[in-house]
């Protein structure tokens, strides 16, 4: 019994790791995406006329 329990918090502590590092990935994507866009944004925002 204590093998089994050993194995499956093995199991989950690696499932926690891969999906930590898949949500820090994705979040350092979106931040850079929303910097560069906001960039593109304030760069021609002479362009815009009301």
């Amino acid at each position: 019994m204590g093998e089994k329990i050993y194995k499956v918090m093995g199991a989950a502590g690696a499932t926690s790791l891969s999906v930590g590092i898949c949500v820090l990935t994705g979040g350092i994507t979106a931040g850079v995406l929303l910097i560069v866009h906001g960039a593109r944004l304030l760069k021609h925002k002479s362009k815009i006329m009301f």
